[in-house]
């Protein structure tokens, strides 16, 4: 027998930056500020303290942050959602720099911050135990690093199980959704932290029906539009039908509309050894 061949992490990587850059995750991530809000407070951010976001993407976490009075830097390998981020800032006078840089290369010396926080984000890069090790590396000792990450159990997790049944993730990758399970951090993190909190939170998506949640994930959120654009006619009616169904089974509702979809997620805080 022969060994699986390893996965090529660093095409992965390209096509991951291509599917995030696809539609417009801005918007989904204006629906989900609140975790980036509750985050930063858990993470008792000090004002005047160093902070990067990690994958800021538009910038949640990032301006979350600098509303604690801190001195923040958010990192992202996507161009047009740094550019969101950039003007989300200035529109709320916030003083943060935005740099391109990646999660698993994180353009900063050792023990830079005072406090490294990720919301949703590093969760997604494809060498988990890299990027585990990025944030502790530039997270000095002492220091904090507070993430937010979906369940593998939670809607999140059903949501993004049921587009690989329709397109099947890159062999030998692990799947996001270990970032929100205890034993994985322990695994990443633990032995870099000299303590970690992990609390379980649930975020209530709103939407008036499945199908305007299915149309906005559709045109906005990256693996849902990279998904469709896979699929024929028939396979994209398909997914659709199935996200459908999926939210209905989720709706805490008794009614098909409107929506209230609760989705888990793992809100964890550590300190760095």
């Amino acid at each position: 027998m022969t060994a699986a061949a390893k996965p090529d992490l660093a095409a992965i990587k390209q096509k991951q930056q291509r599917m995030w850059a696809g539609g417009d995750y801005s918007a989904v991530a204006t629906r989900i500020v609140p975790i980036a809000e509750r985050l930063t407070d858990a993470a008792d951010l000090k004002a005047g303290s160093t902070v990067l976001d990690v994958a800021t993407g538009s910038g949640n976490a990032a301006i979350a942050a600098a509303r604690c009075g801190c001195q923040v830097t958010g990192v992202d390998y996507v161009p047009s959602l740094l550019a969101r981020a950039r003007e989300r800032a200035a529109a709320e006078r916030l003083e943060i720099r935005f740099v391109e840089g990646d999660a698993e290369d994180l353009p900063f010396p050792d023990a830079s911050f005072d406090a490294v926080i990720s919301v949703v984000g590093v969760m997604f890069a494809p060498d988990q135990p890299r990027a585990a090790s990025e944030l502790l590396r530039v997270c000095r000792p002492g220091g904090t690093i507070a993430l937010a990450n979906w369940t593998p159990d939670g809607f999140i997790g059903a949501m993004l199980r049921t587009m690989t049944k329709h397109v099947p993730p890159p062999p030998g990758v692990e799947p996001p959704g270990r970032w929100g399970t205890e034993e994985r951090l322990q695994e990443l993190l633990g032995g870099g932290t000299a303590g970690m909190s992990v609390e379980r939170r649930t975020f209530t998506m709103r939407y008036r029906s499945a199908e305007e949640f299915v149309d906005f994930f559709s045109r906005n959120y990256g693996p849902t539009v990279a998904a469709l654009s896979t699929l024929d006619e028939a396979g994209q009616q398909a997914l659709r039908e199935d996200l459908a169904h999926l939210v209905l089974n989720y709706n805490r509702y008794p009614t098909a509309a409107p929506l209230a979809i609760p989705a888990d997620y793992l809100e964890v805080v550590a300190i760095r050894s």
